[in-house]
């Protein structure tokens, strides 16, 4: 499971092929959530509520840019990495 972007101390990771609907996964100090890239909403998991609103805030930014991940990662493709959250 790549790594697109690193942040604040946490991951954000894209598996190949996966189920739908378009989502990544967020981890931080053990903990894994996923959100869906459209609402950019929690499907699953928990992060503490700082590391939520970070990777909440870094989705809105980057819903272009993680929806073409997701498609690259359908077709088994080369990753992108996406800018940080500064």
């Amino acid at each position: 499971m790549p790594v697109i972007s690193r942040f604040y101390g946490i991951a954000i990771l894209m598996f190949f092929q996966d189920h739908h609907p378009p989502h990544f996964h967020a981890k931080y100090e053990g903990q894994i959530a996923v959100f869906s890239i459209k609402e950019c909403r929690l499907l699953a998991g928990q992060l503490p509520p700082r590391a939520m609103r970070l990777v909440k805030a870094w989705a809105k930014l980057h819903q272009r840019e993680l929806m073409t991940d997701w498609d690259i990662a359908q077709k088994d493709g080369k990753l992108k990495a996406i800018e940080p959250l500064a």
